[in-house]
Formats: C-alpha cells, structure tokens, sequence
C-alpha cells in the first residue's frame, strides 16, 4: 500500500517555490503563508484592485516578519519612489511589472534588495530581452491586457521554457489550482505566481482555493540535470506543507 505522505525533495528534485500576490489583508496574508507560500506580493501601482496604501502594506509585512518574503509590486516607477516604499513598508524585495531599465534594476540590486523583472511574451520588454538585464529573477508572463500583469488569461507557458536554466524564472499569467500542474510541466519554472487564480473578489483570497493551488504545486517534482535557483531564498524555516494526497505528476 502506497504511504500518503508527501514525499520529501531528493538531490535530483526540485519543486517550484510559491508567491502569492495583490494581498490587502494581514490575516488573509498569514493564511496564505500558513499554507506554504514562501513569498507575499502588494502592488502599489494605483489602477490596480489590489492596490494597498503604505500602511496596509507595513501591516502586512511586519505581520510576516521572518516567515515569507514580502515583495512590492512596481509600474514604471522611480528609484526614489520604489526606495521610499521599500523602507516604509519593510520590504524584502521588488518586482518591476513595467518598462523599468537595466540601469534600475541595478540601483536597486546595489540596494541588497531581491529584484525580480518583468518579461511580457505579447509586449515590452519581451523574453528576448533577458540579456540586457540582471535581476535576481524573471517574472514571465503574457502580458498585453487592459492592466499590467497575468489579467487572468492563460497562455502558451511553454515559451517559457527556453528561459529557464539559464536565468531564474518565476511563472505567472492565468494561473490556477486546476491548469498550475500542466503549467510547470510545460515550463519547468522556479517559481510560480498566483493572483487572481485564487480570488473571491480583488485583493481577497479564497483559502480553499490557495491550498489547493499549493498542493498542486507540492506534487510537481521537476527533474533537474543541475542545482536549481530558489528566487524567495531560504527565508522560510519550513517546505510547502505536506498534503496528505498520493503524488498525481513527475514533471521532465
């Protein structure tokens, strides 16, 4: 008979880490987190939902503390703008959902921040455009919607693929509990990035639906041929949560 514990990572195993993005809410945040989510997203671009307020954010942040990476969610912003939030707010780390530059990526990386830059495969700057920037990872996705970010469209997540070894990847863009399997199975990222996948309304997460988003991801055990890059660190003290569910995929 088949144990239904999960199974813990081996040398050669490597399961994508999680971030959930557009919290508003401190308990909503600590849930996710509970579940497994190494990593929280605030955006401060104004047109957004999902938008918080300094305050919101601070809350959110010093709520977490040590137990995810809290990141700021960016739009063709300064680097003074981005510095101010970043040190009002506590955060760990940005990501830069615009048409931000290579020179302010590294301001920022100079700032001992994690950066993380957006790729649009449908607008700029495009995949091909990875070699002009080093950031601490790619956050790719389809982009060309009425607002920046995945605006719950799914796409060809394979395009991807040709990125990831030789950058770190996070994948987002249409994500959900139902397609995150086939999603990592066709881009094998190192991470992935949730939002509106796993809503009740904007900003508010249905937690039945982040669980079921996490234990997706837990099952998908991507083979690696070489160590893989974990773009949340280590900050967390604990792996995602072990679903008591029998291991459904082994991804290539």
């Amino acid at each position: 008979m088949q144990s239904s514990k999960k199974k813990q990572p081996t040398g050669n195993i490597h399961t994508p880490q999680v971030k959930v993005c557009g919290l508003t809410k401190v308990k909503n945040a600590l849930e996710c987190i509970a579940l497994g989510a190494n990593a929280i997203g605030c955006v401060f671009y104004p047109k957004s939902p999902r938008h918080v307020t300094d305050d919101e954010a601070r809350d959110i942040c010093l709520a977490i503390s040590s137990k995810a990476v809290t990141v700021g969610v960016f739009v063709n912003e300064s680097f003074s703008f981005i510095m101010k939030k970043v040190q009002r707010c506590l955060l760990d780390a940005v990501q830069l959902h615009g048409q931000e530059s290579p020179e302010l990526v590294r301001r920022l990386r100079k700032e001992n921040l994690k950066v993380f830059k957006t790729l649009f495969l449908s607008s700029k700057p495009t995949f091909e455009n990875a070699k002009d920037y080093e950031p601490s990872a790619f956050l790719v996705e389809c982009g060309g919607g009425a607002l920046p970010g995945g605006n719950a469209v799914s796409w060809n997540w394979d395009k991807a693929r040709h990125l990831v070894g030789n950058y770190p990847v996070i994948l987002a863009g249409g994500l959900s509990p139902e397609n995150v399997s086939d999603a990592v199975k066709q881009s094998a990222p190192d991470a992935v990035d949730v939002s509106s996948g796993v809503e009740l309304s904007p900003g508010m997460k249905d937690i039945g639906k982040v669980e079921a988003f996490i234990q997706a991801v837990s099952m998908c055990d991507l083979k690696r041929k070489s160590t893989r890059s974990r773009p949340f660190g280590t900050k967390r003290s604990h792996n995602l949560r072990s679903v008591s569910v029998h291991r459904c995929c082994r991804c290539a």
